[in-house]
Order: C-alpha cells, then sequence, then structure tokens
C-alpha cells in the first residue's frame, strides 16, 4: 500500500486513477482546483464516489503555500500529477496561463517532493510534445522534438524539469506521454463527446481540416492500467508512450459514432486550426517492455 498525491483528481483521467489507486488499497490525497474551464460541476460529480475515502483538497497546483500545507500534512510516497491546463486551441490564446500552471505547478510540485523525500513522482505528459517532422509512430527516443503550440511546449518543458530533479536530487520519475485519451466521463471539450453530443442533438459536427488528421484514441481503462504500472515499476527517469498504436481518421471516427448513436451526422467543415498537428501514433514497445503494457479496448468497442 502507498500514500499518494494525486493532482487534478477530480477531472477525467485524474478521478478514474483515484478510484483505481483506491480499489487497490491505496491511500490517496486529491488536489484539484475546481476550475471553470469546463463546468466544475461535471468534476464535483466526478470525485462524489471516492469523496469520503481521503482527503479533497481545493487548491491551485500555483500556490506554493497552498501546496506545502498540504505536503505537511501527509507524508507521501509518491506524486501522480495530472492536473494541468489542457487543449491545444485554448492555450494558443492563453499561453500565459498554460506556462504558469503546467511549468510553474510542476516546478512546485517537483520542488515540494525534493523537500518532502517523495520516492516516486508520475508526471502525465501528452502525445502532443512530438509535434510535426517526426517518423510515425512516435518513439520516446526521436529527437529533436518540434512542439507547434504553448499547451505542447508546456509539457515538454515540465518533463525537462522532470529530469532535472531526477538528476539532481535523485527523485525517480516517469512521464507517460497520453494519446488522445476517451472514456466515460471525458471532457466536453474534446472530439468524441463534442460529436457524440451534437449528432444526438441534430447539431452540425464541426470538423477542422478535411477530416484527414488522424489520432491514437486510446480508451481510459488501457490508460490508467499504464499509470498504475508506471506508478509501481518505473525506477529513475523515463519517459513512455501510453497509446494504443493505431490511428484512426477523424472522418472515421465521425462514422463510428454514427453507427453507436444511429444517426447520421450533420458535418461543418471549417479551417485547419493553429497548433494541431496532422497525425499521432504511439510506439508502444518500450511500455510494454518496461510495464506490461497491453491495451485491450479498440475503438470500436470504446465508442460503443
Amino acid at each position: 500500500m502507498m500514500t499518494i498525491l494525486v493532482t487534478g483528481g477530480a477531472g477525467f483521467i485524474g478521478s478514474h486513477v483515484v478510484e483505481a489507486l483506491l480499489a487497490r488499497g491505496d491511500k490517496v490525497t486529491v488536489v484539484d482546483d475546481f476550475n471553470d474551464f469546463y463546468d466544475p460541476a461535471l468534476k464535483r460529480r466526478n470525485v462524489a464516489t471516492f469523496a469520503n475515502r481521503g482527503p479533497i483538497v481545493e487548491a491551485d497546483i500555483r500556490d506554493l503555500a497552498a501546496l506545502r500545507a498540504i505536503f505537511s500534512s501527509g507524508r507521501f510516497d509518491a506524486v501522480a500529477h495530472i492536473a494541468a491546463r489542457a487543449g491545444i486551441r485554448p492555450s494558443v490564446a492563453q499561453p500565459r496561463l498554460y506556462t504558469e500552471v503546467n511549468i510553474l505547478g510542476t516546478q512546485n510540485l517537483l520542488e515540494l517532493a525534493r523537500e518532502f523525500g517523495v520516492r516516486k513522482f508520475v508526471f502525465a505528459s501528452s502525445s502532443s510534445v512530438y509535434g510535426v517532422g517526426q517518423p510515425v509512430p512516435f518513439r520516446e527516443d526521436a529527437a529533436p522534438l518540434h512542439p507547434i503550440s504553448p499547451y505542447a511546449a508546456s509539457k515538454l518543458a515540465a518533463e525537462a524539469l522532470c529530469h532535472v530533479y531526477h538528476h539532481l536530487h535523485g527523485l525517480d520519475v516517469a512521464c507517460p506521454r497520453l494519446f488522445t485519451v476517451y472514456g466515460p466521463r471525458q471532457r466536453p471539450d474534446l472530439a468524441i463527446h463534442k460529436f457524440t453530443s451534437a449528432i444526438m442533438r441534430g447539431k452540425p459536427v464541426e470538423i477542422y481540416g478535411d477530416g484527414a488528421t488522424a489520432r491514437d484514441y486510446t480508451y481510459s481503462d488501457d490508460v490508467v492500467q499504464g499509470f498504475l504500472a508506471a506508478l509501481d515499476r518505473c525506477a529513475g527517469f523515463e519517459i513512455v508512450n501510453l497509446g494504443e498504436s493505431r490511428t484512426v481518421e477523424l472522418r472515421e471516427l465521425v462514422q463510428l459514432i454514427e453507427g453507436a448513436v444511429g444517426k447520421k451526422a450533420q458535418l461543418r467543415q471549417l479551417p485547419a486550426q493553429p497548433g494541431d498537428v496532422p497525425i499521432t501514433y504511439a510506439d508502444i514497445s518500450k511500455a510494454k517492455r518496461l510495464l506490461g503494457y497491453n491495451p485491450q479496448v479498440t475503438i470500436e468497442e470504446g465508442i460503443q
């Protein structure tokens, strides 16, 4: 049994990680600021099932004093750092906010992990760090990386900070790079949620570009399996892809949702958006070798 601090534990991925940790008997403290990036009531609903099973602290990871009080109140074996400002397009509009939350917030947590003798730190990174110009499928040893949005750049910078704290202070750090996670409780700003809602309500589905962009959609249960394995197994400093290792074009995704809903989509084509990459595609051979990672849910099953 471990005692674990989970940041962003009220969010989509974070709440699934918390549930899995509690189910196996770990003690969990959740930190989340319940911000209004999307309806905070959805996040409060996410935590309702485990609200009486450990502390849930409302705090901003930019607030070093608030975080220090949390670290002072409990001796953590590990930090699962999932809190972030997410989304490519919003980061183009608010780059400073993304820098402050995703880089400074990560710095605060790493420094407190060092100060309070935490042994393990798992940082939820993103496939967006690969940017453009990489051969596919993406490998963790690809270099140099060319992120093309403030969000992607903030995640890559946070990875670099994680390496610094491993190198200087011996912190064991894993940085799983997550590939387009979907599943129950998915954020309402993400494509599958938006498309499903629009089709069911008879509203237009907004397609950016020609519909040929491709993503490696990864079901939440598979990501949680990999994330917990990273928490348990990783020593030293490791970056590891957590994807399904399959690409699905946007227009194919719409067809799958149409089939699940039983209605045709009304498509509205819009210009491609700044910061969007043409493809994400994970090479997961390292995750299989290092973590025993073995994704089970196909996009066809997951959409249903």
